[in-house]
């Protein structure tokens, strides 16, 4: 098993330490956070052990699970790598794409392993279909929430829209082309309802939309490939294929044909793939643990990590702010 800590025991980093103890994978040896008064009270109320200095828990660890604010990422970061443990960090990798590459190409250097914590690839719904969808040429995804203050010391791209940025990169393998973007500031000093169209070179277009004073919550995403429209449900973990293929010459009485203006009949076809009911957090920790064991890439390297943060600061820097 291998030796985990926590870096920061916040609401994420509580949840992390509590699936860390229960994995079969880990054995956790702690935590520390720079608030001490909280560090006592959680050691207090749940038995982790906290620990006086973040350098004394890396040492005592062989990986390391960093779940501060974002600011903090690299500095974290770099303690861990350079002490030559592993590294599972929460998204976004980083605060600054730079800082992103440095840590990157710090643990090609000191030769451990990276994982971002882009929990939605990890997502049962999401995982039904992700083999399913092929070439997409547009997609368009909707992530909203309900106002909390927890999560804005960022811009809503990087609070919400990151997780719909790093599914859709997974999924088409092109090389961004253009980003447009606009977005409004309501409660916030960054905006908190965001608009992304991103186009890549291979013709594909995402139309992505992020909003944290929603009325209601909705995570949702829909793929259009050639013969099929592929929709997730990351919020309800529901998803739903629909296929076009030939008609048969004697299709039976329910079947749904659609006939084109040049009379070459299709039918439709529907699907709902069987989603397993999982834990996502505690399923990506465990995929981490097995990338090690294995020695083989992460699930979400470190690269793809910068990569999303770099397409969300291409999206944050086009904004048209109204």
């Amino acid at each position: 098993m291998l030796k985990a800590g926590v870096l920061g025991a916040g609401h994420l980093g509580k949840i992390h330490l509590k699936l860390l103890q229960q994995s079969d994978k880990y054995e956790l040896v702690g935590f520390y956070d720079a608030n001490q008064d909280a560090a006592k009270e959680i050691e207090k109320e749940f038995g982790y052990t906290s620990f006086p200095t973040m350098e004394a828990l890396i040492d005592a660890c062989d990986m390391v699970d960093v779940v501060t604010p974002t600011i903090y990422h690299f500095e974290c970061a770099e303690k861990v790598i350079k002490a030559g443990k592993h590294l599972f960090i929460e998204k976004p990798i980083t605060h600054t794409v730079a800082e992103a590459d440095i840590i990157r190409d710090l643990a090609k250097e000191y030769k451990v392993r990276g994982q971002v914590g882009q929990v939605e690839r990890f997502n049962p719904a999401f995982m039904a279909v992700k083999d399913m969808i092929g070439n997409p040429m547009f997609i368009e995804a909707h992530r909203l929430s309900e106002f909390n203050p927890r999560g804005t010391d960022v811009s809503v791209v990087l609070d919400l829209m990151i997780h719909d940025i790093d599914a859709i990169l997974s999924i088409v393998k092109s090389k961004v082309k253009h980003v447009y973007a606009s977005g409004v500031s309501v409660i916030s000093d960054t905006p908190d309802i965001a608009n992304a169209r991103i186009e890549f070179e291979n013709g594909c277009v995402a139309n992505l939309t992020a909003s944290r004073i929603s009325m209601k919550k909705m995570r949702k995403a829909r793929f259009f490939q050639k013969d099929a429209y592929i929709s997730v449900d990351f919020l309800e973990k529901k998803c739903e294929v629909v296929k076009m293929k030939d008609a048969p010459e004697k299709p039976d009485d329910f079947a749904m044909i659609l006939t084109n203006a040049e009379g070459v009949k299709k039918q439709i076809y529907f699907d709902n793939p069987e989603v397993e009911s999982n834990n996502a957090i505690l399923d990506e920790l465990n995929s981490f643990a097995e990338a090690i064991k294995n020695d083989r890439v992460p699930e979400v390297s470190l690269t793809q990590g910068a990569e999303a943060l770099r397409v969300a600061m291409l999206i944050i820097e086009n904004f048209k702010i109204i």
